[in-house]
């Protein structure tokens, strides 16, 4: 337990942050073991309450990965994939909407609004938020994002509400897709021109070393991802998720945060504190 005068000094840390972030828009994806872990739910959704609280708004995107595998196993769905990645067909894509548009989306809604941050819970047919199309037709029903219509997300900020927003698509001849959550987050930050966007997932964040956890790379400027691709450090599950941090500063969002959301606090940390926690990309001088 810290003493009193410790509690000022977090509380004056914090302050020029929470003074730059007041009335800008933050996107944060939330996926993970943060969100497998209801202690740690619980407590990424007060941090999340907090920075509403003092002024930021806030807009969660979501996945569900594990909550779709256990009710797939459930309804004896067979999964299947392709290098790596879930092919989802017509019906998983019907179960994906409903559980991640459904009974996921819902309970974030329903733990925020007890610690009294409004939330509105939507997914990405709503208010024709996320248009797609086929990302392969190796995949079936995964979505490519062609246009991310911001309207409703707005609207809500606008009358007060943290938008809680579910990664599933739609086109414009009645089909659903699985869309990826930092995918989706990516395109939303970048179409609201979000002051950042965090990626909350698994790992610390970038590493020099993999196998080194105190070698975190805490800055990346986007021109420095070629080489660092090309060097290793960056490679397998990495580009994909580095990539929607590039797309995100292309599209205009000012920076691009990975942290690590198995450590308590973690977006607090990383927002409201000199040390940061994990990697943050941005444009460059």
């Amino acid at each position: 337990m810290i003493g009193k005068e410790e509690q000022a000094e977090v509380l004056l840390e914090a302050m020029p942050y929470i003074t730059k972030y007041q009335g800008k828009i933050l996107v944060i994806k939330y996926g993970g073991n943060a969100m497998i872990d209801d202690t740690l739910k619980q407590l990424v959704m007060r941090d999340l309450a907090l920075l509403r609280f003092v002024g930021i708004r806030v807009v969660l995107v979501h996945g569900g990965g594990p909550e779709i595998n256990q009710t797939l196993a459930r309804m004896g769905i067979p999964s299947r994939f392709v290098n790596g990645l879930r092919y989802t067909d017509e019906e998983t894509a019907e179960v994906v909407r409903m559980v991640l548009a459904g009974k996921v989306n819902k309970e974030l809604v329903h733990r925020l609004n007890a610690l009294g941050a409004r939330s509105v819970g939507i997914c990405g047919i709503d208010g024709e938020l996320l248009w797609c199309e086929k990302e392969s037709e190796d995949l079936g029903f995964v979505g490519k994002i062609t246009r991310v219509d911001t309207g409703v997300v707005l609207d809500l900020l606008e009358k007060g509400y943290l938008p809680v927003v579910s990664s599933v698509g739609f086109d414009n001849t009645g089909n659903i897709y699985n869309v990826n959550a930092d995918t989706a987050a990516s395109a939303i930050a970048g179409a609201l021109q979000a002051e950042s966007l965090i990626l909350m997932t698994d790992i610390r964040g970038l590493l020099r070393d993999r196998n080194d956890p105190d070698s975190l790379i805490r800055k990346v400027f986007v021109s420095d991802i070629p080489a660092l691709i090309k060097e290793g450090v960056i490679q397998g599950g990495m580009i994909p998720k580095v990539h929607c941090c590039h797309e995100a500063i292309r599209r205009g969002v000012g920076r691009v945060f990975i942290t690590d959301g198995r450590v308590k606090h973690s977006l607090i940390l990383e927002l409201l504190s000199d040390e940061g926690m994990g990697t943050m990309f941005v444009k460059g001088d």
